[in-house]
């Protein structure tokens, strides 16, 4: 007895490159039309990050200038340095009045002895952030930016003294040297007050990133990138613009624009501006 045999069943060669080739055809029109939004999505996400990463910029260095000393913003290219406060008060003056008379000498600011290297500050010290310690600068009358006289950056510099001690008890602050002696003439601050200060700060743009140096000591000229290992601040920056506008002789408009551009630059520029006035009255 003969067996039939059985029928097989499945798919031809042909009928596989067919489903192949229409698989293909809806993919790429499925992808024609998601390709735009998902690209859209990308874009806008990249340029919020680089929005976000901007305003924290200069938020960042709006918030440090407005605590410049006077007189100390200088600007130079794609720099901006300045001595940021910690904080001031007033300092005991040689005609203020003593109580008790017979206050033992060093208690008033000395313009006139080098050799007297502490005061008397009037009015509580500061707690906390603004607490004033050792290695602080005590500032007294700073008007100029530039030249040898009353200005906090001068090679040799008269108006600012580093602190050797703090006693808290009495308030009496004690210093490294006193320069405010070498003065010619004595430049006390008419309202016998003093500001502390921290060391200098720049920010600067180059190579796509902006740097914030810190803790590099004064210079008489302003250095561009004063620090080999600044704090990186903000990347994919295109450009940065600076300007320092005096108004009057006792304040000034800063002004900052900082331009952000990730690298492949399809979605554009950010591009964010800040203005920052400056009191200039010591």
């Amino acid at each position: 007895m003969m067996t039939r045999a059985r029928r097989q069943h499945g798919f031809t060669l042909v009928e596989a490159i067919v489903v192949i080739v229409i698989t293909g055809i809806l993919g790429a029109i499925v992808a024609t039309f998601l390709r735009l939004p998902v690209q859209n999505y990308v874009d806008s996400a990249g340029r919020a990050e680089l929005a976000d990463a901007a305003d924290t910029a200069v938020r960042r260095m709006v918030r440090d200038i407005r605590l410049a000393l006077p007189n100390t913003v200088r600007v130079s290219g794609n720099a901006i340095e300045f001595v940021p406060t910690k904080t001031g008060g007033r300092y005991l003056a040689a005609e203020d009045a003593l109580v008790p008379a017979n206050n033992p000498a060093g208690d008033h600011l000395n313009f006139v002895d080098p050799a007297d290297l502490t005061f008397r500050v009037l009015g509580p010290l500061q707690d906390g952030p603004q607490r004033i310690a050792a290695g602080d600068m005590v500032v007294v009358n700073n008007l100029m930016i530039s030249g040898e006289a009353s200005n906090v950056y001068a090679a040799v510099p008269t108006n600012r003294a580093e602190v050797a001690g703090v006693d808290a008890a009495s308030k009496v602050i004690t210093l490294k040297a006193n320069p405010f002696a070498t003065q010619n003439p004595p430049l006390a601050h008419p309202m016998h007050r003093f500001q502390v200060t921290g060391q200098p700060v720049t920010y600067s743009c180059a190579n796509g990133v902006l740097s914030r140096h810190a803790n590099y000591g004064f210079n008489a000229a302003q250095n561009s990138f004063p620090s080999a290992s600044p704090s990186i601040l903000a990347t994919n920056v295109e450009a940065c613009e600076f300007s320092y506008n005096l108004i009057g002789t006792r304040a000034a408009l800063v002004r900052l624009t900082l331009t952000l551009r990730r690298p492949d630059g399809r979605d554009g520029a950010i591009r964010m501006t800040q203005q920052v006035h400056v009191d200039n009255n010591p």
